[in-house]
């Protein structure tokens, strides 16, 4: 029986499969070159995203491609010589957007979120940092009058998959956030959608309540990873550790990781970026708001108004590239009244797999190496149940969800 493990990653999903591995007596160490929550759990918009259940890649993507190509859409920002240096990649994204998978990756998607709200609630009354959830939904907004349509179409897609949601007009996005300014004459509020207003915050709460609970925190650049008689060892900045098990949940980095092993889990990166503003006197937002057209969420949090970026196709160490955040600024304040910028603008990393789905199980020809990433745009609202799921699988328990859809084995041989 696993007694000891190693979780690589001290993001929401390392943190979280740390938690549940604890939870059922097995003493784990929790391994990150920085502390809990600042690295891709820090940057999110805090979103706790239920509704977030159709893939980047769905058929609707083969539309908009000569629209992004020109990297005039605020929506992406393409580097050729990325692009280049693995087509194979691009094309196994594009492919994997074809009609014939769609209901199937929605379906998984679902299962994945469906639980999002229900379980960071509980986590976060046990981390003692329930103050920082509003289940006051999320609105989705429009700036031209086909907003109409858009929004109605996706009223009618979440109702038939069991989603609340409320389409509104000019005046009734008035009504529900009066500090807006009137220029979106469509909306779409989803009430289910819950938000945190420090997702790094909630991330280090949960790894303290990991540490209070027993567990171990290292600090440390994890360098390699391989066998160790029947066991693990990761060989790191601060020395080398062993277990009986080992989870990969390094985001980005864990392909790198993994290489040596000759497993190749065809994770590719998108990075983003976000920075915080200050809100005029007098105004405020009960709930983040997405500005479709702008492609940036605006998020009250504890720093300030948090803007994010779309997604950046670049290298993922290539210096940064401001024209999406600078774009999504200028946007956001068209729509609210927001003042001066609070510290520096951040950019960091999303993991990414070919079909917009998470890799969640056991690593093939490598008995207890179990992964657990690529979670995307959702890694944020998706670590306790992908955490819970490799738990489960660990100790032989039926997992909450079917993990199918997740399993490596669909893309490493």
């Amino acid at each position: 029986m696993t007694r000891t493990a190693l979780v690589l990653g001290a993001g929401m999903v390392g943190v979280s499969s740390a938690l549940a591995l604890q939870k059922r007596g097995i003493t784990v160490t929790l391994i990150d070159r920085k502390e809990p929550g600042h690295e891709t759990s820090y940057g999110n918009a805090g979103v706790l995203a239920a509704s977030s259940i159709v893939p980047l890649n769905n058929p609707s993507l083969y539309a908009k491609i000569a629209g992004y190509l020109g990297n005039r859409h605020p929506a992406l920002n393409l580097s050729w010589r990325r692009a280049l240096a693995r087509p194979g990649w691009l094309l196994r994204f594009l492919w994997e957007a074809r009609p014939s998978q769609a209901a199937a990756r929605v379906a998984a998607l679902q299962s994945l979120t469906a639980s999002t709200v229900e379980r960071h609630r509980a986590l976060m009354a046990a981390a003692g940092v329930s103050h920082r959830l509003r289940e006051t939904g999320t609105l989705k907004l429009w700036r031209t009058e086909a907003g109409h349509e858009a929004a109605r179409a996706e009223h009618d897609f979440l109702k038939r998959h069991g989603i609340e949601s409320q389409v509104l007009d000019r005046q009734g996005i008035s009504g529900l956030e009066p500090s807006l300014n009137p220029i979106f004459p469509a909306g779409l509020l989803i009430p289910s959608v819950g938000s945190v207003d420090s997702p790094g915050a909630v991330t280090a709460a949960y790894a303290a309540l990991f540490a209070e609970r027993g567990g171990r925190i290292e600090q440390a650049d994890v360098k390699a990873l391989g066998r160790n008689g029947t066991g693990w060892r990761a060989t790191t900045s601060g020395g080398a550790f062993d277990a009986d098990i080992a989870v990969v949940a390094l985001g980005p980095w864990s392909g790198e990781l993994l290489k040596p092993l000759g497993l190749d889990p065809w994770l590719d990166v998108e990075r983003g970026y976000h920075r915080h503003l200050r809100p005029e006197a007098g105004s405020g937002l009960s709930r983040p708001v997405y500005d479709v057209d702008g492609a940036y969420y605006l998020a009250p949090m504890e720093q300030g108004f948090r803007v994010t970026s779309g997604v950046d196709l670049s290298f993922r160490d290539a210096p940064d590239d401001h024209r999406q955040i600078d774009s999504a600024t200028m946007a956001a304040r068209e729509a609210f009244p927001l003042g001066a910028e609070v510290g520096e603008t951040w950019r960091g990393a999303r993991p990414t797999l070919p079909d917009s789905l998470p890799m969640i199980g056991e690593a093939p020809r490598n008995p207890g190496l179990w992964l657990a990433f690529g979670n995307q745009h959702i890694g944020f609202s998706t670590g306790p149940i992908t955490g819970e799921m490799i738990a489960a699988m660990v100790c032989g328990e039926k997992p909450p969800i079917d993990p199918t859809p997740f399993r490596p084995g669909r893309y490493i041989r």
